[in-house]
């Protein structure tokens, strides 16, 4: 049997706020054809499907659009969906009825009984191949909050351990359960959205899933049974520690300028009977380029020449290159911006980030904060002064000063 992993997707999501449903159907598009090239008999899309919990109506027709497409060009594909962290487990499930009509199942949040009783079974979905056997059982669990998960009591745990604790309990619930449906040969599947232990994370673009990165799940928790676990949220591609069959998708496209250098792709996933027998990256071609330029913070006369360097041919707005222009500043450089755009004048790029940095070390975190008293005993200049200091390891000129004073008894 043949699955492609993917996750991550983010649509609507913009980048400082420019759109990038091109690039969002440019990736639909490709998936669909390679759905067709590689004979896949399931798709798993492990959580954030959208970018948030209130998606655009352009958004929700991007999905479902390539859903129909999907189910129209390989009749026999079985599609399942679980909802991540960004996105409203009832509004991705509302449709669900309709989308199961055509081969997508869709889980977007934990049912309990009357009783308080978790439907497992709700979330144990068999998957079908080419011949239209049940071929594999998959564990479609989506993000869990705290309140989704089983109660477990530990002795001196606090509620984050029991969170974690919760978390485990239910995944070994779901494959006990799929153990007790499979025949042989028949594979268990896990599907997670969630952050493992070793896992790393982009600095810009993911949301910690629990204050403190305290959520950190071990391998262990998938048992020895789950032939694979197809997981989201960390946009970074990659497998957790040894485990050759837990593995991160990634996103289909950088979300954030940290995340240039990222290898996008989808897995190819091919079980034999029971186990795993290979997951293979298939990258996912880049149609818009994010640039870092340069590639390290400069002084500002080397950035302009680097950026009157640049060149693109023409192309429409939306498929031009992202420029985060990256200066490295002793001083406030007050005409920095008009600088920047003049350079990039003509160039088929969209400026979206200036990210400034000084090559003076400022003071420690340590030695910068304040109580809140000390803080409400400083006034507007001295926050200014201080603020100056941290940023460019000097004193602010008295121009700066000045010229700050004047904006306070402005704004008085």
């Amino acid at each position: 049997m043949r699955l492609l992993h993917t996750s991550d997707w983010h649509l609507g999501q913009s980048l400082h706020n420019f759109d990038r449903h091109y690039e969002h159907q440019c990736f639909l598009d490709w998936l669909l054809d390679t759905i067709v090239a590689e004979q896949a008999d399931a798709l798993l899309i492990a959580g954030d499907i959208f970018d948030n919990a209130n998606p655009s109506a352009a958004s929700q027709r991007q999905l479902y659009r390539f859903l129909q497409q999907a189910r129209e060009r390989a009749p026999g594909l079985d599609i399942v969906v679980t909802a991540g962290n960004h996105d409203s487990p009832g509004r991705i499930e509302a449709p669900g009825p309709l989308l199961a009509a055509h081969g997508t199942q869709v889980i977007g949040h934990v049912l309990r009984d009357a009783d308080g009783n978790i439907d497992i079974g709700r979330m144990v979905l068999p998957l079908t191949n080419r011949a239209g056997d049940v071929a594999a059982w998959c564990l479609a669990v989506p993000f869990l909050r705290p309140a989704d998960v089983p109660r477990v009591a530990q002795e001196g745990a606090d509620s984050v351990d029991g969170y974690l604790a919760g978390i485990a309990t239910l995944y070994a619930q779901a494959e006990a359960h799929a153990q007790s449906l499979r025949q042989p040969g028949q594979a268990i599947v896990a599907m997670g959205h969630c952050h493992m232990v070793d896992g790393q994370m982009s600095s810009d673009s993911e949301r910690r899933i629990v204050i403190g990165g305290t959520e950190m799940l071990p391998a262990g928790m998938f048992g020895p049974s789950v032939a694979y676990a197809a997981l989201g949220h960390l946009h970074l591609a990659q497998r957790i520690g040894r485990h050759a069959h837990i593995r991160y998708s990634g996103s289909p496209i950088p979300l954030s300028f940290s995340e240039v250098l990222y290898p996008h792709q989808v897995l190819r996933v091919d079980l034999d009977g029971g186990a795993l027998q290979e997951a293979v990256a298939i990258p996912v071609p880049r149609v818009v380029h994010l640039l870092r330029v340069p590639s390290r913070p400069a002084p500002l006369a080397q950035v302009l020449d680097e950026l009157e360097a640049l060149d693109f041919p023409e192309a429409p707005p939306y498929a031009q290159p992202f420029v985060e222009v990256r200066v490295l500043l002793d001083a406030p450089e007050p005409g920095l911006r008009s600088r920047i755009e003049a350079a990039l004048e003509g160039k088929y790029v969209r400026l979206a980030k200036i990210d400034t940095a000084s090559a003076a070390r400022g003071p420690s975190l340590d030695d910068a904060a304040l109580s809140l008293d000390q803080l409400a005993q400083l006034q507007p200049d001295e926050v200014f002064a201080r603020l100056y200091r941290q940023k460019f390891g000097s004193e602010a000129p008295p121009d700066q000063v000045e010229a700050f004073a004047e904006l306070l008894l402005a704004g008085v």
